[in-house]
């Protein structure tokens, strides 16, 4: 998290009467959960508005809550049109923090595991088909000022599946093109090992000895892809340049980074990669988030019903 937002954010907990515990909640989950800034970002908004909302009904502490007031809470969240994910992603900032509070005496009892929020139909992720993902790979042209870092990105995009955050957060020093593989940090800084293959390991090497030199500035430091003026690419740079060229091989406008990182897993699964490997490079803690994919490939449950129904 910015220094500017996490300053924003603690001034706003002054406001609140049980900001203190909010504060030193979320100082908790930096330090010791070692949480992705961008969700420190969004539990923080989340309590601060379910902050707002008790300071509002004269809840002074958390020892005054009670089921009623968190479901009216959730209540005035749907009122306000607020989608489903967006909801239960309130509740469980919600839990978390009261989790942490009997963690650190605040409360006695923890009531809200009884707590439920909304269901959510799972969604299957977009994914598009192999021949679609080269036409963007082979997007960025010659007459593009940055298309040996555009393509090199790309390609490290599809080939690893990381993320648009991991992405952003390499170094130089973290991809190995000699062996040919990648070390990124993922979710709660966990580190993972993901295989590089012989292409993106071509464009990556002809970036790095022709356009990255001339982009360096004596702040650049060991960052893989930078920008223009010598800085590094950030998350929001390359969601900006997926779309860019997404639009521009005539794929949906609805494309992001991650759709690259969906077909990653999705065609390593229908060439007969095994599900715990994919998990693996993923960075996945539970392969039941994994195990969506095998639900996307079309081909794949075309010839199991073929091969198992009675009918087929």
């Amino acid at each position: 998290m910015s220094v500017t937002q996490l300053t924003t954010l603690r001034r706003r907990f002054e406001e609140t009467d049980f900001g203190g515990v909010a504060q030193r909640f979320l100082d908790y989950l930096s330090v010791e959960a070692g949480l992705a800034e961008n969700t420190l970002l969004a539990y923080g908004r989340d309590l601060e508005a379910f902050g707002r909302f008790c300071r509002l009904h004269k809840i002074q502490t958390l020892k005054e809550l009670e089921p009623r007031h968190i479901y009216d809470y959730l209540r005035s969240l749907s009122a306000a049109g607020r989608a489903e994910a967006s909801i239960n992603r309130a509740l469980v900032a919600i839990k978390m923090l009261m989790r942490y509070a009997v963690m650190a005496g605040n409360i006695k009892e923890d009531f809200a595991p009884l707590l439920e929020g909304p269901k959510l139909w799972q969604k299957l992720p977009t994914v598009a088909n192999k021949k679609k993902v080269i036409d963007l790979l082979n997007a960025p042209q010659q007459e593009d000022p940055y298309c040996l870092r555009d393509k090199a990105m790309l390609e490290l995009l599809y080939a690893t599946g990381c993320r648009a955050s991991e992405a952003a957060g390499l170094k130089i020093s973290d991809v190995n093109l000699k062996i040919g593989y990648v070390r990124c940090f993922g979710k709660g800084r966990k580190e993972r090992i993901i295989p590089l293959g012989k292409t993106a390991i071509k464009v990556i090497i002809v970036y790095l000895q022709e356009l990255r030199p001339q982009l360096v500035k004596p702040f650049s430091g060991d960052w893989l892809f930078l920008s223009r003026t010598g800085r590094r690419v950030d998350r929001i740079d390359i969601w900006r340049i997926v779309k860019k060229y997404a639009l521009r091989a005539g794929m949906s406008r609805n494309l992001t980074v991650h759709t690259l990182r969906h077909c990653f897993a999705t065609h390593l699964l229908s060439g007969g990669a095994d599900l715990r490997s994919v998990q693996e490079m993923l960075g996945h803690a539970d392969i039941a988030t994994t195990q969506i994919y095998t639900h996307v490939d079309q081909d794949r449950l075309r010839s199991i019903h073929k091969k198992y129904h009675p009918r087929a």
